[in-house]
This record gives structure tokens, sequence and C-alpha cells, in this order.
């Protein structure tokens, strides 16, 4: 039995994009041990999943930290093969930390190196399929995400998500709130109730929509990880930015519309869902100028 190591640190719509990746692994090195090394928010998702024998979480030490250093140096050093999912800087340093050439990723002398000149140019999805054929991986189908489905509360219904939220360092990314408290009216009054999530950072947005559609349910800084996997699962539409939570409902096979500005490519970053046509995506350079007769008529 081998040691394997899959590095997939975050975010939570990378993290989510990674669901058939990791199944993939797993399915490959059914036979052997598979640690996920990821940070602290994804520990309880990846704990519950069935595709980890353990999970390490990586604080993300500062390189001057040296303790930490040797730290995952010697962490890393403990793996037979190194699956690199991230591929970013601090990760690529990490095949220089491990000491062998066992690593599949970007890093310059790793055994399965993912080095298509197309890379850059590529689909999340389809970057991470062609690296792991690279690896030796030839299939990637789907994950079978049906324990997810179970979890969180059970909501009034049927219930359409909002998610008007998008990290605070991407304001251009959001449709205006005025907007989707707009939506949640159509909603409502064509029966679906509006339910918004997000963290509790959004929770001001989901004031400003309870305010014009008071069955509005306010879910903001109430749901883990898993909690909005099952949410979601439920739930008979998703609207929302280019942001995680969109890519977790497009996985769990919610019908979604994703509102993308000039901030984001589609091409390359939007999600695929399950089926043909379940998840569409809009972009404008100036999401201001989107309107709601476009969204609403997208969701239908």
């Amino acid at each position: 039995m081998r040691r394997i190591l899959v590095i997939r640190l975050g975010a939570l719509g990378d993290f989510a994009q990674s669901f058939a990746p990791f199944a993939a692994i797993r399915d490959h090195h059914r036979h052997d041990s598979v640690t996920l090394l990821t940070t602290a928010p994804f520990v309880e998702l990846a704990r519950a999943s069935p595709w980890f024998d353990d999970v390490r979480v990586d604080a993300r030490a500062p390189w001057r930290n040296l303790r930490a250093v040797m730290a995952m140096r010697a962490l890393l050093r403990q793996y037979d093969f190194i699956y690199d999912l991230q591929t970013s800087g601090r990760t690529t340093r990490y095949f220089h930390l491990s000491g062998h050439r066992a690593w599949s990723g970007i890093a310059p002398g790793a055994q399965a190196p993912h080095d298509n000149p197309q890379r850059k140019a590529m689909h999340n999805r389809a970057r991470q399929r062609d690296q792991l054929r690279r690896a030796g991986i030839s299939e990637v189908p789907d994950a079978d995400i049906s324990w997810l489905s179970g979890y969180g509360p059970r909501l009034p219904g049927p219930y359409v998500l909002l998610v008007p939220g998008t990290s605070a360092a991407h304001p251009v990314k959001r449709w205006p709130v005025e907007r989707f408290a707009g939506l949640a009216t159509r909603l409502w009054a064509g029966g679906l109730r509006p339910v918004v999530i997000g963290s509790r950072a959004d929770a001001p947005l989901a004031a400003t929509i309870v305010a014009a559609c008071d069955a509005t349910v306010d879910m903001t800084g109430r749901t883990s990880l898993l909690d909005l996997g099952g949410v979601a699962a439920r739930a008979v539409a998703a609207v929302g930015n280019d942001t995680g939570p969109m890519h977790l409902a497009a996985v769990m096979g919610t019908p979604s519309v994703v509102l993308f500005s000039r901030a984001g490519d589609p091409a390359l970053s939007a999600p695929l869902g399950r089926t043909p046509g379940q998840v569409r995506a809009l972009w404008a350079q100036d999401l201001a100028t989107l309107h709601i007769d476009r969204v609403a008529a997208a969701l239908r």
C-alpha cells in the first residue's frame, strides 16, 4: 500500500471543482492510503467525503517561519506520490521541499509534469482532467456526491438560492443588491421562496433583500459547507455572482444562473454542472448594466 497525498488548499469554487479529480484519484488508488492537504475551512467537508483516509491542515505559515517550513518538509516526505491540484507558486515550492520527483503538478522536474502549453487557456475542469491524464488517470467522471445531499436544514419550499456576495476584494463581481431584491420579489410572486446564503459578511446584503421581500429566508452565516451542499441539493434553482457557493450548487446538480463581470471569464471558470443546460452564465462588462429581466428569463 502506497501513501498518496493530494494538495488542494482552496478556495471554495476551486475545491468544489476538484470533487471529480478527488474521486478519480481515490478510485485509481483504491488499495492505497490517500490523504488530503487543505486549509481549515475545508477540513469538515473533506473528512465527511468518501475520498480520503486522512485530512491534514496547511496553515500556510510564512516562509520565514523556519520551524513550520521544516514541519511541512517532514510531512511531504512521508508520501510516495503527490498530486498538486492547487498548482500555485506556494505548492510548487512544496515540490522542492518534498525532496523527490514523484509529483503531479507544474513544478519543473516533476515525474508527471502538467506542461501543456495551453494550460492557462483551459477551463479549470479540463485543466485538472488533463493533469491527471498525464499522471496516468485517464478517466475523470463526475463524482458521486449523494453523500452530501442530506446535510443541512430542511427549508420551506420550493425555494431558490440567492448568492449576492463575493469576496470583499472583488466588489466588481457583484450584481447590485437592489436587483437581487427585485428578483426575490418576483420569485415570491411566482410561488418560489427566496433563500439568501453567504457568510456573515453578507448579512447586510441579505437585510436589503429581506426588506424588499419579507418572505425571504436569511441563511447568511448560518450554514457550514456541509449544510450548504444539502441546502443547494434541495433548491429548485440558484442565482448568484461568480463565487464559491455557486460552484458548490452546480456540483450538487442545482439549476443555476451565474453572473460574471469583466473580472471573470466564464470560458475558463464557469461552473459546468452535471447535465447539459443545467448552468447558464450571463456576462456583462459592468454588472450594473445587467437587467433583472435578463436574469429572470435565464432562470426560467
